[in-house]
């Protein structure tokens, strides 16, 4: 057998491992994220604390990935962040003992902090691997076991909280996903303890270099500023969900189903929009500004049938963002510094949905009107920075 073909297999199998991996850590926190809110309440918080807890773990989610990559850097370990982030999931299970909200807001932080010490490094082990198959197959095939987990989670919970009626029995039960993610992250680590030397024998590295030696600061800024204007033109679901409910454009039981939807439509196209862009490049990215507004259009209509097509969209564009937009810090970053490129991406794009929707709440609650004004201004800027970056690359 060949080296490349051997290769080749080795970083399909970490991809499918990562990507269980992922499956499994969506289960344990997506399913506890769904009712943190309720279960704070149950343990005597109120609205402002639940508000604060909620945001100081948003905050830190994302501002830590920033020291954490220049960390992976420096250290060349990406694997031993990405298990110890993974190994404080346990956080989710512990706060089935808890019978008090601060040890519980705590908790909720340190899972919300494990995230963030996580994702830069499996996402610079992904980059690393992916290049023997292609970047965005490697991130959509993970997408599509991530978004599993995705969808299971919350379902955990609902069938839990239906049938036991106790939170405690769903955080319980989260000690099992919890642990198969580290024992599964710990198993795909020993098919490859160097990600980045599997990248390094890939056929096209050094053209690879060759052409990011030219303007790569100013290239990365670019993508950087692209990518902070299309997210803060985009809706998240919360803002979304109240439209449909307060209009009742949908039923109140419609609207976890829809969302569901959308995480389905995420999943299943992210292979192929993996694919398109390995297929056109960076023209593919024009998609996401162009959807996004369109998507937002129709959303905020009170015409049921718009609805459902928009959530369609929405779900296409949350695909785009975890692999296109993934794929591309990979092919315009050096293997030295990939970590470092992946936690500021993770950083801008956080603060570009917080700041977002905390516009996209304002403007509604004054009219919609302003918000499909606000949304063309934002991608119509997205489209200026996405021109300059497709030239700079050239």
């Amino acid at each position: 057998m060949k080296i490349d073909d051997k290769d080749k297999k080795v970083a399909i199998s970490v991809i499918l491992l990562l990507g269980i991996v992922s499956a499994f850590g969506d289960i344990t926190y997506e399913g506890a994220r769904s009712v943190y809110g309720p279960y704070l309440k149950l343990l005597g918080a109120n609205a402002l604390i639940v508000g604060i807890v909620t945001g100081i773990g948003e905050f830190l989610a994302s501002a830590i990935r920033i020291p954490v990559g220049y960390a992976i850097d420096k250290t060349s370990k990406p694997w031993l962040w990405t298990i110890l982030g993974y190994g404080m999931l346990i956080s989710v299970p512990l706060l089935a003992i808890t019978g008090k909200w601060p040890i519980a807001a705590l908790l909720i932080i340190l899972e919300r902090t494990g995230k963030a010490i996580r994702s830069p490094g499996k996402d610079t082990i992904l980059s690393h691997v992916s290049k023997k198959i292609g970047t965005g197959l490697g991130f959509g095939l993970h997408e599509l076991l991530d978004q599993i987990g995705g969808i299971i989670g919350p379902l955990i919970f609902t069938f839990v909280i239906s049938f036991a009626g106790s939170y405690k029995t769903g955080f319980i039960l989260m000690w099992i996903p919890a642990i198969l993610t580290v024992i599964f992250v710990i198993y795909a680590r020993s098919k490859v303890t160097n990600p980045a030397e599997l990248e390094k024998n890939t056929k096209n590295a050094s053209k690879n270099v060759d052409l990011l030696n030219k303007n790569f600061s100013r290239q990365y800024l670019y993508y950087m500023l692209f990518i902070f204007f299309a997210m803060l033109g985009f809706a998240n679901y919360p803002i979304i969900s109240y439209h449909f409910l307060s209009h009742k454009v949908l039923s109140q039981d419609a609207i976890p189903l829809l969302y569901a939807l959308a995480m389905a439509v995420d999943g299943v196209s992210a292979v192929f929009i993996g694919k398109f862009y390995d297929k056109k490049g960076f023209l593919s990215l024009a998609v996401l500004p162009i959807s996004t507004f369109l998507m937002t259009f129709m959303v905020f209509s009170n015409m049921p049938v718009l609805a459902i097509v928009s959530m369609l969209i929405w779900g296409f564009i949350t695909s785009m963002q975890e692999t296109t937009m993934r794929s591309v810090i990979t092919d315009i970053t050096y293997i030295s510094e990939r970590g470092k490129a992946f936690g500021v991406f993770s950083a801008v794009t956080g603060f570009s949905m917080f700041l977002g929707s905390t516009i996209f709440g304002y403007l509604y609650a004054h009219s919609i009107n302003f918000i499909f004004l606000y949304s063309i201004i934002a991608e119509m800027i997205a489209l200026f920075w996405y021109v300059l970056f497709v030239r700079s690359s050239r």
